[in-house]
């Protein structure tokens, strides 16, 4: 199958990468409006074909599919360029800068009956998979709670983010909107649909614009509760806070799992002691290879003609609860509808 990338930011590299490890995948082509730094991605990816004209490069290499990579102003755009020649989408998170323009583009993929999944790739790292298996498999009985604290330490001090994001000092919204949304996905993906969302979000660092840390309580339709306490402010206490991005307990009525920040997963049922659940994780290219992995189930969906778990439709609610917890931390209550 071939692909056209577009894009070359910060995170496109581990799309390139992970490209690049996926049998019977090749990318044919890097569109980006800066031609010279496509050609250096060219050059180190053994990529043939640059250009900053993606319409040109659809009809001249007629790709099977596209990869977007660009930021999330951008999507529509580029979503309607490849939907309009029916030529199946992956597109990167966070899907566009408002809801209404992310229900525009799923709107528009669904006009052209186009194949669409959001690279929504947190619920495809190795520890979130095994925790799903140990639960379906009655592991610790009856799930009823969830909770996952989180500490990046890349967000204070007057030169937070500059070194790989600096556009996230600008960003009105920030923790959220490019970090919450992973654990909204995550938390549907493990316990269901969300009910309510109760939010209290803070900036800690006065030298950005948008949110930096967030405490979110989620009530599910099964009865799980699920609490997200995050900040890009304070530190972790390991070397790789970028591997797990936290610490995650999950809770059911006969004991309890834990993820640690190496990645460890370990189960305690009640009266019995905490005992390590052997399981892969390779430390490789991004959080568990989680790219790599999001790739696989894209490509085997794509061939298989079966749904992507991150449609458009089903991403839509995640950020339904995404703009809930906006305005529940706005009006300082809890949101039931959205």
């Amino acid at each position: 199958m071939k692909a056209i990338c577009i894009g070359t930011g910060y995170f496109s590299r581990f799309h390139y990468e992970a490209w690049n490890r996926i049998e019977n995948v090749e990318v044919v082509g890097i569109c980006n409006r800066t031609v010279s730094k496509a050609e250096a991605f060219a050059d180190e990816f053994g990529i043939a074909e640059c250009g900053d004209n993606l319409e040109e490069m659809i009809d001249r290499l007629k790709p099977d599919f596209v990869d977007i990579i660009t930021p999330p102003e951008t999507h529509l755009a580029y979503v309607k360029i490849a939907a309009q020649r029916r030529i199946p989408i992956l597109c990167q998170k966070a899907l566009a800068p408002t809801f209404e323009e992310a229900k525009q583009i799923v709107e528009t993929v669904q006009k052209h009956n186009v194949p669409f999944m959001v690279h929504e790739n947190f619920r495809f790292q190795p520890w979130h998979r095994e925790i799903k298996s140990l639960l379906q498999q009655g592991v610790i009985g009856q799930l009823h709670s969830m909770t996952f604290r989180s500490r990046m330490g890349d967000g204070w001090g007057k030169d937070a983010y500059i070194p790989r994001q600096p556009f996230f000092r600008t960003m009105p919204r920030l923790l959220v909107f490019e970090n919450g949304v992973h654990f909204i996905d995550t938390y549907r993906y493990l316990a269901g649909e969300i009910s309510s969302v109760y939010a209290i979000l803070r900036q800690m660092n006065p030298v950005i614009q948008g949110e930096d840390t967030a405490l979110l309580v989620f009530e599910f339709e099964s009865g799980v509760v699920g609490v997200w306490d995050a900040n890009r402010y304070n530190e972790s206490n390991v070397s790789d806070p970028r591997y797990t991005f936290g610490e995650f307990l999950v809770e059911g009525d006969l004991g309890s799992i834990r993820l640690y920040l190496d990645g460890r997963i370990t189960v305690q049922p009640l009266g019995g002691s905490e005992q390590d659940h052997p399981y892969h994780h390779p430390h490789i290219n991004f959080a568990g290879d989680c790219v790599y992995n999001t790739f696989v189930h894209f490509i085997d969906a794509l061939k298989n003609n079966k749904p992507f778990e991150t449609n458009g439709p089903d991403y839509l609610k995640n950020l339904a609860v995404q703009e809930a917890a906006y305005m529940s931390a706005e009006l300082r209550q809890p949101i039931r509808e959205f």
